[in-house]
């Protein structure tokens, strides 16, 4: 088992290596095998992606998000033109309904509202906001529509996608049907088949929200 030190250099030498993040700038810490990144970054891009690298290393069971984005002169923007950018982004990415998303944008932080089919739609229009000049950050209010199915079938379905796609870990994780929530518990080895199990249960028809219980030990 790693300790908390080793974590630290691993975290911190996994960001010397992305070439996308400026890892100067960005603080870490562990305890317990919890990280915590601080300091501040030029683009809300570098934020998660910093998160994204710490996610990946062994050892770590969670990641908190201390880091502020602080725009150069160069990548400030103006609401609007960022609001135009989101939208033309949404028109050429085939898994955004743009025609169900409103967004607003002030001071740089997006908001994004309204009704989707998917879970992948909700996820897939984040991800389009995630590299734009002048974002500060993204806050994702929308919701799924409501599907007339069982909890039992989407229990079901939600298992047999499990054993497919996240053998390893599908015999550990206890999944939770109420109506359209689901509530995933259990231990997972890493960040990955955590969210290959949060992608599984996204994908069942009528699943509204998931509630992430699972454990990386």
């Amino acid at each position: 088992m790693k300790t908390d030190s080793q974590i630290q250099t691993d975290v911190r030498q996994a960001l010397s290596w992305d070439p996308s993040v400026t890892h100067e700038l960005v603080g870490v810490t562990a305890s317990n095998g919890v990280v915590t990144l601080s300091g501040s970054v030029p683009s809300y891009f570098e934020k998660t992606e910093a998160e994204t690298v710490a996610q990946r290393i062994g050892g770590v069971k969670a990641v908190i998000q201390k880091i502020e984005v602080k725009l150069g002169k160069s990548y400030i923007k103006d609401d609007l033109d960022i609001a135009n950018a989101i939208l033309t982004q949404f028109k050429w990415n085939f898994n955004v309904p743009s025609e169900k998303i409103k967004v607003g944008v002030e001071n740089g932080w997006v908001d994004l509202k309204g009704e989707v089919e998917w879970g992948f739609q909700k996820t897939a229009a984040e991800n389009c906001i995630k590299d734009l000049i002048g974002v500060k950050g993204v806050s994702n209010y929308m919701t799924i529509k409501t599907k007339d199915v069982s909890s039992q079938v989407i229990k079901q379905k939600i298992e047999d996608a499990l054993k497919s796609e996240a053998k390893r870990e599908a015999g550990k994780i206890s999944v939770g049907v109420n109506g359209g929530n689901v509530t995933l518990s259990g231990n997972v080895h890493s960040f990955s088949e955590m969210s290959d199990a949060k992608w599984a249960a996204w994908g069942a028809p009528g699943v509204t929200h998931v509630t992430n219980n699972m454990l990386v030990i």
